[in-house]
């Protein structure tokens, strides 16, 4: 008797990179019921998959009993315990390599994720750069899975049920009288991140009719948050206050999210969250944009005045006098965006 398929889907970075396989996990289980899926990941991400039938999340001990080439070998032989029958490599780094090895040996079928990097650096050279839109990584992902046999269409995505706030989310955040926004001020690399005295006055502006919920982490980005807290009306913060699963239940009940080209973008569009998402020294072409969201959603710097724009796919690179980018984004055209966004 033939095994059922068991796929096994390794992405193992950064939060959004994780985010961007929901929407792609959630086509592969509508469109393959009878197929199970295990999500090798990072611990704390296991939230992210939780609301998703047919798949399990296995941690990936990376600075414990999973470290260095003997760790995943171990890793491998517990992975090996749950009858897996093809493996998808979305992440294709040193540690996903030596799993799919170990894996090999196996004869599982086996295929891995085509980052583009010759393309992607084409686009984010400084001199005879090739400005066009690139593939999604949502495409990305879903070619792995084709790879395998598994032709998934990640184009309509099917409409997912809201959960229950839990009592100690509506505690804090109170019944849901008008429209809710979510802000994340912060990025990982200052080049795409939005200055922030000018997102201030985003904020004062839009709480004047809307609820405000700001998200963010870490003792300084807290801080900072609480200022801005305290400093209006109908602004809540929330970072440090909830649990990563109780965020993602608070942000998939908002109407829309604000957010720089950073995580909590794509936890907001992976929960079919209208999602704004203003941009610095990256781009869209580059292929990350939040899930099923119109281009017209990205709110982009002075092109003109900044044509070597994207200096780089993560943000970390900027351009000799491209650090003030975002400034040619004016807070009025976020709050107008936001408002359109809102009432259409």
């Amino acid at each position: 008797m033939q095994k059922p398929n068991h796929i096994l889907i390794i992405r193992l970075s950064a939060m959004g990179d994780v985010a961007m396989t929901v929407p792609v996990i959630r086509a592969l289980v509508d469109q393959y019921p009878d197929c199970k899926i295990t999500v090798l990941s990072k611990p704390f991400l296991k939230p992210l998959f939780d609301e998703i039938s047919n798949v399990s999340f296995y941690a990936a001990d990376v600075k414990g009993k999973h470290k260095g080439a003997a760790g995943l070998y171990k890793l491998f032989k517990e992975l090996q315990k749950l009858d897996i029958t093809h493996v998808a490599d979305f992440h294709n780094v040193l540690r996903s390599k030596i799993v799919r090895f170990f894996f090999s040996r196996t004869q599982v079928p086996i295929a891995i994720i085509d980052k583009g990097r010759a393309e992607k650096r084409a686009l984010t050279r400084e001199t005879n750069k090739i400005f066009k839109q690139l593939k999604t990584s949502h495409q990305r992902y879903a070619d792995v899975l084709k790879g395998l046999g598994f032709n998934v269409d990640i184009s309509i995505p099917k409409p997912i049920a809201k959960p229950e706030l839990s009592e100690k989310i509506t505690n804090l955040t109170g019944n849901k009288k008008d429209s809710w926004i979510g802000i994340a001020p912060f990025a990982a690399f200052d080049g795409k991140m939005y200055p922030l005295h000018l997102m201030k006055e985003v904020i004062a502006n839009l709480s004047e009719q809307y609820q405000v919920f700001l998200f963010g982490g870490g003792k300084k980005e807290i801080a900072l948050l609480n200022e801005i807290e305290t400093s209006n009306n109908n602004v809540l913060n929330i970072a440090g206050k909830l649990s990563f699963q109780e965020e993602l239940a608070l942000i998939t009940h908002l109407d829309l999210m604000i957010s720089m080209d950073s995580g909590n973008a794509h936890l907001a569009a992976m929960q079919q969250v209208k999602t704004i998402t203003v941009w610095g020294v990256t781009h869209p072409y580059a292929g990350f944009t939040p899930y099923n969201q119109p281009f017209d959603h990205c709110l982009l710097p002075d092109l003109e005045k900044y044509p070597k724009i994207p200096c780089s796919v993560y943000g970390n690179k900027v351009f000799e006098g491209y650090e003030s980018v975002m400034e040619t984004i004016s807070p009025q055209s976020i709050v107008k965006k936001a408002i359109t966004v809102l009432t259409t």
